[in-house]
């Protein structure tokens, strides 16, 4: 490594340690941070936000990566021009990038989720709607400054799209309607059609909140999971972080009345961790550079969709799990395997997305996807915004929330300004449907390997050809690269309806 590719990891190592003690803030304040810290860490945030976004547009970062290219040898590894190619984007967007501007969305970040906490507990989003429209304002003028950046890279791209291209690069508005066109189409006929299938429990049921956190430590201990390299707490919406690069997080919630909710929780957010573990951090062209980092949130989410759906969700891995809860529980509400399978894969609209089906999940995204369009580009007041989520959401899936609190304010996204993500989890569902078709081409069925106990089998295969690609590609050009063909929402739907088969029986 030359001296001034050495000079430039030393600037990135320092840059990614502060990083990564913001992000032990972020999880400190969603998981044990008492709600009157909230102004403080806002302040903690606001500080580090603005010394990382100087490390990262300064005069003397930017010399460093111009060193760096100039050094590069006509036969330089492609890794090691795909990391500066990666640098110099990054830089170009953090020099458009004020300064107090930054500052603010730290400090208005923090408050808003402070204030969505309060809100959603109470149902009232007149309580959040003031932060909201902050946070609307700030994003809309980050977008704005980061668009000579675009323009100069041959890329117009509207407000929602610039601020998509830190979850999604490359993602626009035109690429996402064709994707989703068949979901609107298709996903509400596959709910009506799911009105079929058989009842699971024969009457209701519960978990005491020691049985969950069990059955959830259980799950974990059969994946792999390290207590010395990972950890697991509660939070209001599950998540996954990553703290250094032995030190991996993860939270879930417990839901009285929704017994399953931890369960697939957990099992959804150590797919996320699973694949940050397996990220290529090591060598001279992985760590601390960009080539290390996850390829985007939609590959992220394929991952965690994997093992919620393609394996806790499976009926083999039904079969294997019913005698634990069985036990659990103390009796047996389901009268069977097939019962309780039925039971784990309930199939209608629903209220609130992160306990939603496979099928209606879809839809849960179509409408937040729209109206952050609604919100970002066009005239929808946030005043308007619980109107138009239950009128949307009636038309969508024919329910309505009761109230806010399962209604627009469940997720805690907005609270944060983070606009352009919700449809990385779409986007997830599909990936996870094309890939896990390739891993079946060959490895056989999944089912199959699940009911032979080779979990690791089907990890191990994903660890081979997804993990170590890091941001070498893009998302698109990984489903490719993996499975030989270009994305299409085709495979999950073809996936959703045999899977509806089985269940109707």
């Amino acid at each position: 490594m030359s001296k001034a590719h050495s000079r430039l990891r030393e600037h990135l190592h320092t840059t990614q340690l502060l990083g990564s003690i913001q992000s032990s803030l972020y999880y400190d304040q969603n998981t044990a941070m008492p709600s009157g810290g909230a102004s403080w860490r806002g302040e903690q945030l606001a500080l580090l936000a603005k010394l990382l976004h100087g490390r990262q547009s300064s005069s003397d970062y930017a010399e460093l990566v111009a060193e760096a290219e100039a050094d590069l040898s006509g036969d330089a590894p492609p890794q090691t021009k795909r990391n500066l190619q990666l640098l110099r984007q990054e830089l170009q967007r953090q020099q458009c990038l004020d300064p107090a501007l930054v500052g603010e969305l730290a400090t208005a970040q923090a408050e808003g989720y402070a204030v969505w906490q309060r809100a959603r507990a109470q149902a009232d989003f007149s309580l959040f709607a003031p932060v909201l429209e902050r946070l609307v304002a700030l994003r809309q003028q980050q977008a704005a400054q980061l668009a000579p950046v675009e323009a100069a890279a041959g890329q117009a791209r509207s407000t929602w799209e610039t601020l998509a291209q830190r979850f999604e690069p490359d993602i626009s508005k035109q690429r996402l309607a064709v994707l989703f066109a068949p979901l609107s189409q298709r996903l509400p006929k596959l709910l009506d059609r799911a009105s079929s299938i058989p009842p699971g429990a024969s009457q209701a049921w519960d978990l005491a909140h020691q049985s969950q956190e069990q059955l959830c430590s259980e799950l974990l201990d059969g994946w792999g999971y390290n207590r010395e390299r990972c950890a697991r707490s509660l939070s209001p919406h599950p998540f996954s972080t990553t703290l250094g690069p032995s030190d991996f997080r993860i939270t879930t919630r417990v839901v009285p009345g929704q017994p399953f909710s931890a369960f697939l929780a957990t099992a959804h957010e150590w797919g996320h961790s699973r694949y940050e573990q397996g990220l290529p951090r090591s060598g001279e062209h992985w760590f601390p550079w960009p080539l290390g980092e996850a390829t985007s949130m939609a590959v992220h989410e394929s991952q965690s969709l994997f093992h919620e759906n393609r394996l806790a969700r499976s009926a083999a891995f039904a079969e294997r799990w019913y005698p634990h809860f069985r036990q659990a529980l103390g009796r047996d509400p389901w009268g069977g395997a097939l019962g309780f399978w039925r039971d784990l894969n309930p199939v209608r609209p629903s209220l609130i997305r992160v306990e939603a089906d496979e099928v209606s999940y879809g839809l849960h995204i179509v409408l937040r996807y729209e109206l952050e369009i609604a919100l970002l580009e066009g005239d929808l007041p946030v005043a308007e915004l619980p109107s138009q989520w239950n009128r949307r959401l009636r038309e969508l899936m024919g329910i309505t929330p009761a109230h806010d609190g399962e209604g627009c304010l469940q997720d805690v996204h907005w609270s944060e300004g983070l606009f352009g993500y919700f449809p990385s989890y779409a986007l997830g569902h599909l990936i996870s449907a094309q890939l896990s078709g390739a891993m079946e081409a060959n490895l056989g069925p999944i089912e199959d390997r699940l009911a032979n106990g080779e979990d690791q089998m089907l990890v191990n295969w994903l660890a081979e050809r997804v993990y170590p690609l890091g941001r070498s590609v893009n998302a698109e050009q990984l489903v490719e690269l993996v499975t030989g063909s270009t994305l299409t929402a085709e495979p999950f739907l073809t996936y959703l309806e045999q899977k509806l088969d089985r269940l109707i029986g």
